[in-house]
């Protein structure tokens, strides 16, 4: 493992959890606008959000946009 993965692995569940925190911060918000609305629904509208932005980054991360970040 290099340095970068050893890096990476010992913030993976800070990184996890603050995905997490993300995620509950908008169903909180939804839930506040639209206190009626479906919240399997807002849950599954917001992880189609949040993966529409991971594939946006990938694909950036693709065309070496970050190489030299």
């Amino acid at each position: 493992m290099n340095a970068v993965q050893k890096d990476l692995e010992n913030r993976k569940e800070e990184i996890q959890n603050a995905m997490l925190v993300m995620f509950k911060a908008n169903m909180t918000i939804t839930d506040w606008d639209v206190p009626e609305g479906d919240d399997k629904e807002a849950a599954n509208i917001l992880l189609s959000i949040m993966q529409e932005s991971l594939d946006r980054i990938k694909s950036d991360v693709e065309a070496g946009k970050y190489d030299f970040y």
